[in-house]
């Protein structure tokens, strides 16, 4: 990237300090690559995200307008050594346990192998995924991280897929999901229901009962603004409209991690927009956290329709809910920040179509 202009009235994103213990959001590497079925240098792609993330500011423009910096304690915990493997999995599990101390854990991939072993140091009970595949094939790969959350001992009927798209499933995966009890919502569902209705129901489905783990895969957008993810199709998310659904969740305290995935850094457009877009999806996600405090989690998470009975009888708080609490009563006089983006794009939702001429 060549050289940016400097300007002291004109503050850069990025460049955050090295994680000592305590942080409301942290960074952290996951170069993870060698099993993606498709090749990939999503090696790579963590530091382009960091490089990237200078592009840009850390303003909110409000009103008032509002640097993230200055709200919140961000953090870089640097990259997990070689993540691919059983070894690697375990250093990013264990990392990740490590740094659960933040309010909010963001995993720079790497490839979508890294969900698995970043949901389980998280000790997430919920996932959400932005993505255009279920990622229930079977073997170890990035097409496989959900199928071994849920076989690692996630319930799966605390998952919930959103953007999944026609011609980018099988029919045999589309019925594991379906006989497991995950929740999908497909491209078409979604541009119907609007983003509102649907970002409330994921969270009251994963969250019901502790942590969230929300993936961010980068492919579930049209490939005209995702060239680097190695399996983006025409027809798939705006931009505007996955940095609208990652603000809209990451504002819930219960989304306690996150990661962003299959972005090819060294395979994307001249002007480097997947990456940039990527980097945007990191500021979407602080935003979030720094909205939080106008949108606590509940005591007891609100139950599901099927076992609200069941739920009724049940006052369970989590080690990931009373982590949250003491969070949020630590930075008591940290000021509210008007997600002005959100209401523009949840406003927007309802008349949004989405265009898939390929199907």
């Amino acid at each position: 990237m060549s050289a940016l202009p400097i300007d002291p009235l004109w503050p850069r994103a990025g460049g955050w300090p090295e994680w000592t213990g305590r942080a409301d959001a942290v960074l952290l590497g996951a170069p993870a690559w060698r099993t993606s079925l498709s090749p990939t240098g999503a090696h790579a792609t963590p530091a382009a995200i960091r490089e990237g993330l200078q592009r840009f500011s850390p303003t909110l423009l409000g009103p008032p307008a509002l640097d993230l910096t200055d709200v919140l304690r961000i953090a870089d915990a640097g990259d997990v050594d070689d993540p691919d493997g059983e070894d690697g999995e375990e250093r990013l599990r264990a990392r990740v346990a490590e740094l659960s101390r933040a309010a909010l854990v963001i995993a720079l991939g790497g490839d979508n192998s890294v969900t698995y072993a970043t949901a389980q140091g998280a000790r997430a009970t919920g996932l959400i995924t932005l993505d255009a595949h279920l990622d229930l094939r079977d073997g170890v790969s990035n097409g496989s991280p959900v199928r071994r959350l849920v076989e690692g001992g996630l319930d799966p009927k605390r998952i919930v897929q959103i953007g999944i798209a026609d011609f980018a499933n099988s029919a045999a995966y589309a019925q594991r999901a379906a006989d497991w009890g995950i929740t999908v919502i497909t491209l078409d569902e979604l541009s119907r229901r609007g983003m509102d209705d649907v970002i409330a129901q994921a969270i009251e489905i994963a969250g019901h009962d502790g942590s969230i783990h929300l993936d961010i895969d980068v492919d579930v957008c049209d490939r005209t603004v995702a060239p680097a993810c190695p399996a983006s199709l025409p027809g798939g998310l705006a931009a505007w409209e996955l940095r609208a659904l990652v603000r809209g969740l990451a504002v819930d305290p219960r989304v306690r991690s996150a990661d962003i995935v299959e972005v090819d850094a060294t395979a994307d457009a001249p002007d480097g927009r997947t990456v940039r877009l990527a980097a945007l999806c990191v500021l979407e996600l602080l935003a979030g956290v720094a909205g939080r405090a106008a949108h606590p989690a509940p005591v007891s998470p609100p139950p599901i329709a099927a076992e609200a009975d069941a739920a009724a009888d049940t006052d369970t708080d989590t080690e990931a809910d009373a982590e949250a609490d003491a969070d949020v009563e630590a930075d008591a006089d940290v000021e509210d920040v008007d997600t002005h983006e959100d209401a523009d794009a949840d406003a927007d939702a309802d008349e949004a179509t989405m265009q898939e001429d390929d199907r």
